[in-house]
């Protein structure tokens, strides 16, 4: 998205969860680069401080936490005059079949990728609307749109975050807030190779399996954390001014969705 003959990222203010790696990390040097200010907030913050500039505030953040989220986005908001830009990526995987979930596991998956995304969204929508603009991405996967074995709590937790904002979407369309969701497929990042056992990994996702009724990637291979930072700055942008509610899935076509 560089070399635009305006940058409407410049000098403005975004708010980007599970920035500390992956998808979350690309997101916040995508912004930067295009001269946005970015408070950047994990659980883990650590492989943020490469990127350290005055436009970066990093902070550590728990996104299960509410009263800790409304904190820190009102410190975000009094400290550079307002938020323009959310992005929801914190994630939290599960890949235990249904049979062997518990209680804990299910409401620990909840937690982070739905309660989370509201309670992010809900604080960033607090200060958006009184300004009657602004733009929020959530960031979740292509698991919502196609059952996947063993990870139903996965999956049926990014259904919930991605119908959340769509509704989000419907509520402040009236302020000129959009609210979007970009559904990554396989990404090379922590989250996906940590469910590898071998150096075939990646072939094996390309191929799909039979097995576990698991299609392939038609465009034969897996994203880069920056396709899926691209996806993300398009709908944050003006580009994509007259979009809302969608649901952008950026997966190589793996979902084979109509």
């Amino acid at each position: 998205m560089s070399g635009n003959p305006v940058n409407q990222f410049e000098g403005r203010t975004a708010f980007v969860t599970g920035a500390g790696g992956g998808i979350g990390l690309a997101v916040v040097r995508a912004l930067l680069d295009e001269g946005a200010r970015v408070a950047a907030t994990d659980v883990a913050a650590g492989a943020l401080a490469e990127l350290a500039c005055d436009r970066l505030h990093v902070a550590t953040l728990d996104v299960t936490n509410s009263a800790d989220v409304d904190r820190l986005v009102d410190d975000i908001a009094q400290r550079w005059g307002g938020i323009d830009f959310g992005v929801n990526v914190a994630g939290a995987l599960s890949t235990t079949p249904i049979l062997a979930t518990t209680d804990e596991e299910w409401n620990r998956v909840f937690a982070v990728n739905t309660s989370g995304v509201f309670h992010v969204s809900r604080a960033l929508a607090r200060h958006m609307t009184p300004r009657r603009r602004g733009s929020i991405v959530t960031v979740g996967s292509n698991a919502a749109g196609v059952p996947r074995q063993n990870m139903a709590a996965y999956a049926a937790s990014k259904v919930a975050a991605a119908m959340f904002t769509r509704c989000l979407g419907l509520e402040l369309a009236r302020y000129g807030i959009r609210c979007n969701i970009v559904a990554p497929g396989s990404t090379l990042t922590p989250m996906q190779t940590g469910m590898w056992s071998d150096n075939r990994g990646a072939e094996r996702v390309i191929e799909g399996s039979l097995d576990t009724y698991r299609t392939g990637i038609p465009l034969g291979k897996l994203a880069r954390p920056e396709d899926i930072a691209d996806a993300v700055l398009f709908l944050l942008s003006e580009k994509a001014a007259h979009i809302t509610m969608a649901d952008l899935y950026v997966d190589g076509g793996a979902t084979l969705r109509a």
